[in-house]
């Protein structure tokens, strides 16, 4: 079972100003081949279908830790799609054409189907399908083939940071360079104790520090470069410290385990758009429900 806590993995910063075709970049980001809803798929799904996890436990905790982490990232990505794409429609009666400027950005699905909120899907508004799922049942193909899924991930990534300046997007893609690349060096350990080649040396890819990003480095600093999170509070999913152990080759900084999940931030509180009937509450509707809702407790 998978337990809810209602933050966000980091605060994100909230400017004035929205950038619609910024947001549908960043879509690549979410739903794309190489964006969180893979990576959450992929690990979700080979937890669920694992073989001997008892035997092979420490291998197990590392895909099911792993699997609840990208909840976060999900839904990191899903709030700063929202927060980038505000902006772009303005309240007034329909006929002075209120979304006007919808039918020239990139992503006009999102203002006629979402309410300029993130879709599962990618920059050109393919949708996420299952066929981007890996789980062959082999326990080395499958931790190679998320060692590539991470890379991917990365470049991906560091591409959209180049695109746009947006503050609340640069600042969720360096806070996932970051834990992207914790991710990386993960599966890299792992398959060095599965087979006893070590992919290390490949490292970083693509050949870029994270430190070349302004808002990596203070997360570098902080030291999430060097954490993995059990995600849970009962002592499961410890076995990951047989595998997450010794040093990170790229700062010589020790590996460390830490039980539970990180302290999280506040989530966004979206303002209503009432040119896009959302949520459709109004203050007389507003009263009528808090009534309904009240009584009788």
């Amino acid at each position: 079972m998978f337990k809810r806590v209602n933050k966000l993995a980091i605060e994100l910063p909230i400017p004035e100003y929205g950038d619609a075709n910024a947001a549908a970049a960043v879509q690549e980001l979410l739903g794309g081949q190489f964006g969180e809803m893979s990576t959450l798929n992929n690990y979700m799904y080979q937890s669920f279908n694992f073989r001997q996890k008892s035997k092979l436990k420490p291998f197990y905790d590392l895909v099911a830790s792993i699997t609840a982490e990208e909840f976060g990232h999900v839904e990191l990505v899903s709030n700063t799609i929202n927060i980038v794409g505000k902006g772009s429609s303005f309240n007034a009666a329909p006929d002075l054409t209120p979304l006007q400027d919808g039918k020239n950005k990139r992503n006009t699905h999102a203002f006629i189907a979402t309410a300029q909120t993130s879709i599962p899907g990618d920059s050109i508004g393919h949708f996420w399908n299952g066929s981007y799922v890996f789980s062959s049942g082999n326990l080395v193909l499958d931790l190679l083939h998320n060692f590539f899924l991470e890379c991917g991930a990365r470049t991906h990534k560091m591409r959209v940071y180049e695109m746009t300046d947006h503050p609340t997007a640069r600042e969720m893609i360096g806070y996932l360079l970051v834990r992207g690349g914790t991710h990386i060096l993960a599966y890299a350990k792992a398959i060095e104790m599965a087979t006893g080649t070590d992919l290390t040396k490949m490292l970083p890819i693509p050949n870029l520090d994270n430190r070349a990003f302004d808002t990596a480095r203070k997360f570098e600093d902080r030291g999430l470069g060097n954490v993995l999170f059990t995600w849970n509070d009962d002592g499961e999913y410890k076995d990951i410290n047989q595998i997450w152990k010794g040093t990170n080759p790229a700062s010589g900084e020790t590996l460390v385990v830490q039980e539970g999940s990180p302290k999280g931030a506040k989530i966004p509180d979206l303002d209503d758009l009432p040119e896009m009937f959302a949520p459709g509450i109004g203050p007389d509707e507003y009263q009528q429900i808090a009534k309904r809702l009240l009584s009788n407790m």
